[in-house]
């Protein structure tokens, strides 16, 4: 019940915490910490000792909420500060992603071919989805393909959402990327839970609905504590938009109920 209480009120009353993700960079900036995104670590895991320096990767999964996303990216602006903005099908803005990338940080897709092909098909067995996986590599490569040309920009990182579809089945989108041919076909360098990657930071933190926001501390905490902070945000979790809220919570029971 306390679960479904925090979700109800995360959706639709609590107060904004964009301030305190402003209160976040700006503390970040004053320790002396290099924020940027995840395509820019990537560029300097061994490159250069750089990379062991003060720094925090930024990621935001635009799963929902496209307003408070232009409002993170505008705060961020303000300190010069670089991030990545990770965007499902059914949050793609490409004037959104273009502007992103003219700035400096980096857009690029959250994808989540597998659960959806789950979905879809009424699959409901893990070994007979991953019998499928030459089909959802298509479909995958279909739609990264067609959102670079509409971008007009090279996406070099990518990042699996993570569906109710993949935990009811165990098994994550990120199994797509498992294939080193779909990466060079792509001309991906980065899957955002790569080894190369999550073996480089000290910490790795989320957000999450309150009372707690983070998990596992907050990042606020963190600083200091932790050379390398790899933060996660997602825009529904610093305001609320009861139009998106909704939208995504009536359309996530309809998807359970039909599959």
């Amino acid at each position: 019940m306390n679960t479904v209480l925090n979700r109800l009120y995360s959706d639709y009353l609590m107060p904004s915490q964009l301030a305190a993700y402003e209160n976040l960079l700006r503390a970040a900036q004053d320790a002396n910490y290099r924020q940027i995104s995840v395509r820019m670590y990537q560029e300097i895991i061994g490159a250069s000792e750089e990379y062991r320096d003060r720094t925090i990767i930024h990621r935001h999964d635009i799963d929902t909420d496209l307003r408070t996303t232009r409002k993170l990216f505008e705060i961020e602006k303000k300190y010069n500060i670089k991030s990545s903005f990770y965007f499902r099908l059914s949050t793609l803005d490409i004037d959104l992603m273009r502007e992103i990338e003219e700035y400096g940080s980096e857009a690029s897709y959250h994808y989540e071919e597998l659960a959806t092909y789950a979905k879809k098909n009424k699959i409901k067995d893990a070994a007979t989805l991953r019998s499928h996986l030459p089909a959802i590599r298509s479909d995958f490569i279909a739609n990264f393909l067609r959102i670079e040309k509409q971008l007009g920009t090279k996406m070099k990182t990518v990042c699996g959402h993570g569906d109710f579809a993949n935990r009811k089945l165990k098994i994550s989108n990120t199994e797509i990327l498992a294939d080193v041919q779909l990466r060079e076909c792509c001309g991906i360098d980065a899957e955002t839970y790569d080894r190369n990657l999550m073996d480089n930071i000290d910490i790795y933190i989320s957000d999450q609905p309150p009372p707690d926001f983070y998990h596992p501390c907050s990042p606020l905490n963190s600083l200091g504590k932790h050379r390398r902070i790899y933060l996660l945000t997602h825009p529904r979790c610093f305001e609320t938009n009861w139009r998106a809220n909704t939208r995504e919570n009536l359309f996530r029971f309809y998807e359970g109920l039909v599959w």
